[in-house]
């Protein structure tokens, strides 16, 4: 590296880690714990008016006036002593009348609760402004005028608490309440629809059109694959755990405690698949794939895509007038409702219109049967210095790199070294891992590295990753890279829709170009191409095909940490040669993990990836607290390449103690003169919403429409500033939106087909997906929606709770997707009571980058002073 590329990323650096002003980091700590110490306090009082203001209503509400002769009335008037209103205008006013219709004088005092700052104020009859009233005489026959201004640009759910207290001569005080609730909606501009569209995938319906070519195995089977049938004792969670607690993870017990989590993960999957059963269900052909059918059910869980994808499914139609015939199929595609269902067969005609029919699906076990056998191979194969490699193990091997000349293919001397230690073989019999942080270029390296191999040794590659998506994205970088189309071959399971393939890698995989279906080729053809790139999973298929141990000399594994350690298992001990075969296991374990369905599975290691329990377990991929990591066995690599400074500091600074250096090249960014930005060099936007989240009642997922407001009027107006740049439509990687729950990205979704400005626009290349749809990706612009806000004060659960939200690996991925603008959408009030939040909400509040409505001031006791709890 040059030492003007070297001084060029310090000074960047030292730009990703800029404060405001000359606060010091003791300083700026101490005032974020002050800030979530404040909204603590802040919810610990709401929770107690909450309490006050529900006995209110369901002891006293109706007998104070009674009793007293003392009224308060309102236009509109309370139902319960609450009133709901709906406005799309920033303004409107309610007025209350307090009447005494008694003898005796009344003394009124009055205090209004500020849940957010300056979005009402209260007033009196000659448009005086009252912060509160003490002491007021009301005398008998005597009324008292008041007007609440609701004012406020900001879409969201705004309450406020009126407390009025009385107090006669010769009586105690008395109390009477009303809650004014004002849901503002500032975008009502929307039309239905176009008919027959599929509001959340409609983008990808022409994706799930398949090939009616019959698919081919000519591969044949070598290597069994037993049955691993579930133990009854497993179905005892409780003693399973005991179990497992006693018996922590060591060599010797290796096989046997991940076969028992396997056994757990799979009665939790066949247990939760079950529950989606259906005996009377409609079913309806898909309008142009007449072998698809459609079911649909009720809000399915965020992991559930994973749980359900390949189950095979039974249908039988209860149509009397015709045969119960039951046909087979699997499920293909899963969207927020839907399931997408493939036969063989195409469906007779009166399918086409809605049937009824009994659905009923069946757990595909062959995933967790191939993982069984991974684990059941470790013994056999004696992968002791893999699985827990020591100093001497891998001191015994001579380290090659001294041999190989010094690679200098990229400008970033971490990626150098990683692929000089990488073709050594430096880290046999142990894996090499790459560290790689979000937007650090670990697929560049891995694609260099095998270019590097194939330049000096005679050798083959088995490239891996968990998922299809991932999976082709290193392929096409492959591909990209040069290493020769004739030497790359992907192989996509028999399931993979063939109409999903992308057009770069079609000619390179098992696609059958005649009949337009995909096949397995035979042991001789697949042992023939020097780097064949497929999934964890799929490699089952050339371990149960019999290619041999040792034919490949270097097995890469990227994403690694998305995968669970038996997964990762597949290709190493089905395919490893200890001695001869140098791994490499490529990820982030700060970034999400696998999915598992089993609470005990979960917590006892099976939610762990093999990468992670290497770097948090085995010694020799710990840092020395002065050398760092040695770079034999471990890489870490700091340049980001992907986002600007201020996106990347925080996470940064939370995930990876402040060793990233950000040097990517945004001199063309369309955003710097975006009217939203308070600056051009700070592309960050905290923009606070007072929503609420809301459920329906078929569902367990979350929204907040309030919250889909903001995210409207921002798109609009990144649209509108892409125009003035003279960029027509949205390209892909462009703008990604991001919510925590399945339902949020339904009702986004929606607001793109339904908002009448929106949908004049070429949306289709914006993703909107939950956290886990965005692993792995980067766009341009991203949107994040945090939809947790705090319950109305009428509900009778007031518990706070951040969900998912708190969850650090999902915060560190949907902060890292961005490039040159990040605008996060929330409620401070909650998202302050987290530490990791408060951080980034702080942040941008000193960078002035805050915007929305405001709340009172952390220094400001007002808000607890108004709501001490009630007497009574």
């Amino acid at each position: 590296m040059s030492q003007d590329h070297d001084q060029t990323l310090k000074s960047v650096a030292k730009a990703g880690v800029r404060t405001s002003g000359c606060l010091k980091i003791e300083e700026i700590e101490s005032s974020e714990r002050k800030v979530t110490i404040q909204a603590q306090q802040n919810i610990h009082v709401r929770q107690k008016w909450a309490k006050t203001f529900q006995k209110y209503r369901k002891e006293r509400a109706f007998k104070i006036s009674e009793k007293h002769h003392v009224t308060v009335t309102s236009q509109p008037p309370a139902d319960k002593a609450k009133i709901s209103i709906t406005v799309n205008e920033n303004q409107t006013i309610v007025p209350f009348i307090v009447g005494n219709s008694g003898v005796e004088k009344v003394y009124l005092n009055f205090q209004a609760t500020e849940f957010v700052k300056n979005i009402f104020t209260v007033r009196d009859f000659d448009g005086n402004v009252i912060r509160s009233i003490k002491n007021y005489c009301i005398i008998p026959g005597e009324v008292f005028y008041l007007n609440i201004y609701f004012i406020s640009d900001q879409a969201g759910f705004y309450e406020q608490l009126l407390v009025f207290t009385f107090e006669k001569a010769y009586s105690d005080k008395f109390e009477i309440m009303c809650l004014l609730e004002i849901t503002h909606r500032t975008s009502c501009a929307e039309t239905n629809p176009p008919e027959g569209t599929n509001l959340l995938h409609n983008l990808q319906t022409v994706k799930r059109a398949t090939a009616h070519g019959l698919s081919q195995v000519l591969l044949k089977n070598v290597v069994p694959l037993k049955k691993y049938k579930v133990p009854d004792s497993v179905k005892d969670s409780e003693e399973t755990d005991k179990l497992l607690q006693r018996k922590p993870l060591k060599w010797d017990n290796y096989s046997w405690r991940f076969h028992l989590l396997l056994h757990l993960e799979e009665h939790q999957v066949t247990t939760e698949v079950e529950k989606f059963n259906q005996e009377d269900v409609l079913v309806v052909t898909h309008k142009t794939e007449k072998d698809i059918l459609i079911v649909k059910l009720s809000d399915i869980p965020y992991s559930y895509p994973l749980v359900l994808s390949g189950c095979q499914v039974l249908v039988t139609s209860l149509n009397r007038s015709e045969q119960k015939e039951t046909y087979k199929g699997w499920v293909q595609d899963i969207d927020e409702d839907q399931v997408y269902i493939k036969f063989e067969e195409m469906f007779p005609k009166y399918f086409n219109k809605a049937v009824r029919c009994i659905v009923k699906f069946i757990y595909n076990r062959i995933p967790l049967q191939m993982q069984h056998r991974a684990v059941a191979l470790v013994k056999k194969h004696k992968l002791e210095e893999f699985l827990f490699p020591t100093e001497k193990h891998c001191f015994r091997q001579k380290c090659h790199t001294k041999s190989v000349p010094k690679i200098s293919v990229l400008d970033n001397p971490e990626q150098n070294k990683a692929i000089q230690h990488i073709v050594a073989c430096s880290a046999k019999p142990a894996p090499y891992l790459i560290f790689g942080p979000p937007g650090t270029g670990k697929t560049v390296t891995l694609v260099q590295a095998m270019k590097q191999i194939l330049k000096i040794h005679v050798c083959h590659i088995l490239v891996c990753a968990p998922s299809n998506s991932a999976t082709d994205h290193l392929c096409e970088k492959i591909l990209e890279g040069k290493v020769g189309t004739d030497k790359v071959y992907r192989l996509y399971p028999l399931s993979f829709p063939v109409a999903n393939i992308p057009q770069s890698i079609q000619m390179n995989c098992n696609l059958n170009q005649i009949t337009n279906a995909l096949e397995i080729p035979p042991k001789v053809k697949l042992m023939s191409y020097k780097i064949l790139v497929t999934t964890l999973q799929t490699v089952g298929r050339l371990v149960t095909g019999g290619i041999p141990h040792g034919h490949y000399s270097y097995i890469f594994v990227d994403e690694a940490g998305q995968a669970t350690e038996s997964e990762c298992l597949i290709p190493i001990s089905g395919l490893l040669k200890i001695q001869k075969c140098q791994v490499v296991l490529a990820g982030d374990p700060k970034q999400l993990g696998p999915i598992v369905t089993s609470m005990v599975a979960e917590k006892h290691g099976l939610g762990v990836s093999m990468l992670e329990r290497l770097m948090r377990d085995i010694s020799l991929y710990k840092p020395h607290k002065i050398k760092g990591f040695n770079s034999r066995f471990v890489s870490k690599l700091r340049i980001n390449y992907r986002s600007h400074p201020a996106i990347l500091k925080i996470p940064n600074q939370l995930f990876y103690d402040g060793d990233l250096r950000p040097c990517a090249h945004l001199e063309k960014c369309l955003y710097e003169t975006w009217e939203c930005l308070h600056r051009k060099d700070f592309p960050v936007i905290f923009h606070c919403v007072a929503g609420t989240k809301e459920r329906d009642t078929s569902s367990p997922s979350l929204y907040n429409m309030a919250e889909v407001d903001v995210l409207k009027e921002y798109l609009k107006s990144l649209i509108k500033h892409l125009h003035k740049q003279g960029v027509d439509s949205v390209e892909p990687q462009e703008i990604g939106i991001i919510a925590p729950y399945r339902k949020q990205v339904e009702k986004i979704q929606r607001a793109l087909q339904t908002d009448r400005d929106l949908i004049k626009e070429n949306l289709e290349n914006i993703l909107v997906g939950t956290v886990e749809a965005f692993q792995g990706k980067e766009f341009n612009v991203i949107l994040v929606s945090t939809v947790r806000s705090n319950p109305k004060l009428t509900e009778p659960n007031q518990n706070i709770t951040l969900g998912f939200l708190s969850h650090a690996k999902r915060f560190n991925v949907a902060m890292t997707r961005a490039r040159s603008l990040l605008i996060v959408v929330g409620d401070p009030r909650l998202l302050e009571t987290d530490s990791m939040w408060n951080k980034f909400v702080h942040y941008c509040l000193k960078e002035r980058s805050y915007r929305g409505i405001k709340l009172p001031d952390a220094e400001d006791d007002t808000l607890t002073k108004a709501l001490l709890p009630s007497p009574w």
